[in-house]
């Protein structure tokens, strides 16, 4: 069973910085794709970053520029670095992990809020 904890949320000014982290437990994480999603209130999840278990990167059209996912496997963790925030930005944030051939798991999320 794998869980993910998440962790980095909480509420900035718009322009400012926050770095989410992602960690999973067990032994799967390094050859695992990892995922961004956040969700707005009364709007559907949506995808914001991914990552192959290679490292190689890709993003929404709306974060490009200003959210960089990067994962450490020695850590077992991903992170998501997001500058220049705006208050579209404002959401709960959820890691998702993928391997082939096994069910995905996400994590509980966690809420960032951009004011104006």
């Amino acid at each position: 069973q794998v869980q993910l904890a998440e962790s980095g949320g909480g509420l900035v000014q718009a322009g400012g910085s926050l770095r989410l982290s992602c960690t999973a437990s067990g032994s799967i994480f390094r050859i695992s794709a990892m995922y961004w999603y956040r969700q707005a209130p009364g709007k559907q999840r949506e995808l914001v970053a991914g990552i192959t278990s290679g490292g190689s990167s890709n993003y929404v059209d709306s974060v490009k520029g200003r959210f960089t996912l990067s994962r450490d496997n020695a850590k077992n963790t991903v992170y998501l670095q997001m500058n220049s925030l705006k208050p579209e930005d404002t959401a709960v944030y959820y890691c998702k992990l993928s391997v082939l051939g096994s069910r995905d798991y996400w994590g509980q999320g966690t809420q960032v809020t951009v004011s104006s």
